[in-house]
């Protein structure tokens, strides 16, 4: 119940996020109508005018279109709380009586600890903290940093609860992750992987069917393993176990969710998976002079991006850059709407669907 919750409040998170962003877009609904408005008074032969009508249709359309998802992501996140609300209601216990000893341990916890561990409602932080396996775990790292002691055999085993939260914590920092296919192996193996999907062929009612030509290949897979150590702070771990746990959680999570994603896209093959960029390298890359700029570099852009193959898309595309590279997109696209304002054609979306 308590990961169902966790991965609730997630949902509810992105729902959220989804909201804000159409809210933030209906901003701009009251600008254009206004323009509309003015070009309406301006049309004076039947060419602006019809043109004005194309352009009230695709308002009116938009506008349309904007309010149905608010309405629909208002209802989403209203259903996920009510759900939310009725799983912690059923997992609420008596709060524990606080012993006046431990109230300087308090005190000397971050207020984000104390409320919020890891999007867990205090009675399920308190629960998973209070599990045996998780004390045996923390009390095992604590003993190995503080005595400078390797750790071996069953000392290296984390717990399947914590394990988890720690996979979760991989896909929040990974932004890639999400976008690949994945496959467990557990060590050295092969594995099939499927061909490019061929067309089906069209033929006669009661004709017999035609073989359809789909290559498999086998892939060997070595067992290799991502991960690294760390120095933690001796103030941490003469801390509370909660502070311990989320130091823990935390950074090995974003640590291999960075690692994941520059495999994804710049991995070798040696002791990694081959990346996408490695993969593709050979002949495949498209480059532009320094020159295009402006909405030519937008034109480039989008002509590129048709150089895809339709036999290997499967929906829309995503779009990988740096920060340097986002912000130059930027600063080409930008101009000044009929409010005065200064906007930016790239908002968190290329201009390619």
């Amino acid at each position: 119940m308590a990961l169902k919750a966790l991965m609730l409040r997630k949902k509810i998170d992105a729902a959220k996020k989804a909201l804000a962003a159409v809210e933030e877009s209906m901003k701009d609904f009251e600008a254009r109508e206004a323009e509309i408005a003015k070009a309406i008074e301006e049309a004076e032969t039947d060419e602006e005018r019809s043109a004005v009508e194309e352009e009230i249709t695709q308002f009116d359309g938009e506008k349309a279109e904007a309010e149905s998802k608010k309405g629909e992501l208002e209802r989403t996140v209203s259903e996920l709380e009510e759900e939310l609300a009725e799983i912690e209601a059923a997992q609420e216990t008596p709060a524990p009586e606080i012993p006046a000893e431990p109230e300087e341990r308090e005190e000397k916890k971050p207020m984000e600890n104390r409320t919020k561990f890891l999007g867990m409602s205090m009675q399920e932080r308190d629960a998973f903290i209070a599990r045996e396996d998780v004390q045996g775990f923390l009390a095992e790292v604590r003993t190995a940093m503080k005595e400078k002691r390797a750790i071996t055999n069953a000392g290296l085993l984390i717990p399947t609860v914590i394990l988890g939260l720690l996979r979760e914590n991989i896909i929040e920092y990974s932004k890639l992750y999400k976008h690949v296919n994945v496959r467990r192996v557990p060590g050295e193996g092969r594995m099939i992987i499927e061909g490019a999907i061929p067309e089906a062929v069209w033929t006669e009612m009661c004709a017999n069917l035609n073989e359809l030509d789909l290559a498999f290949s086998q892939v060997e897979v070595d067992g290799y393993k991502v991960g690294g150590y760390f120095r933690i702070c001796n103030a941490t771990l003469e801390d509370s176990d909660i502070d311990l746990a989320a130091e823990l959680i935390t950074v090995l999570g974003q640590a291999i969710g960075f690692a994941l994603d520059k495999a994804i896209l710049y991995g070798t093959g040696t002791k990694m998976p081959t990346g996408i960029m490695t993969s593709i390298a050979s002949g495949n890359i498209v480059s532009h002079a320094a020159s295009v700029v402006d909405k030519a570099l937008m034109k480039a852009i989008i002509g590129d991006a048709g150089l895809a193959s339709s036999k290997y898309s499967r929906g829309a595309k995503t779009w990988v850059m740096n920060e340097k590279t986002y912000g130059h997109l930027v600063a080409n696209s930008l101009e000044v709407n009929a409010a005065g304002a200064l906007v930016a054609g790239v908002n968190g979306q290329m201009p390619v669907i």
